[in-house]
């Protein structure tokens, strides 16, 4: 059972990445999932999650408007598409299972994945 994010690399500002997490060894299509990142020196943050079926989208202020998540749940895989990258998008992204994407973002985390490393040059 893990989750595997994958899509990181560097990018100078003002670019596009898209990130993409792949689950195995179970179904996604019964949990709400998101994306988290920590910066160095910073706190982890919680920036987007998307439901089960996908109707309802959470994005934080620091992403809105420039991030898009989505989620594929044949593929068993959830996305990041990142447009317009500021230096100070550049972190670790992980992404997270948990029971509910709401309001205040995504709800009792559980299953962490590895984080993939996007940094955005100047």
């Amino acid at each position: 059972v893990q989750l595997q994010a994958s899509g990181g690399g560097l990018v100078q500002a003002g670019g596009s990445l898209r990130l993409s997490c792949a689950a195995s060894g179970f179904s996604l299509n019964y949990r709400a999932i998101g994306w988290f990142r920590q910066a160095p020196g910073k706190e982890r943050e919680g920036i987007s999650c998307i439901s089960t079926n996908g109707n309802f989208k959470y994005y934080s202020d620091s992403v809105k408007g420039r991030f898009t998540i989505s989620r594929d749940n044949a593929k068993n895989t959830l996305y990041l598409q990142m447009n317009n990258l500021e230096r100070e998008d550049t972190a670790v992204y992980y992404c997270v299972t948990g029971s509910w994407c709401v309001v205040a973002g995504l709800d009792e985390p559980d299953l962490w994945g590895k984080g993939t490393q996007v940094t955005v040059s100047s």
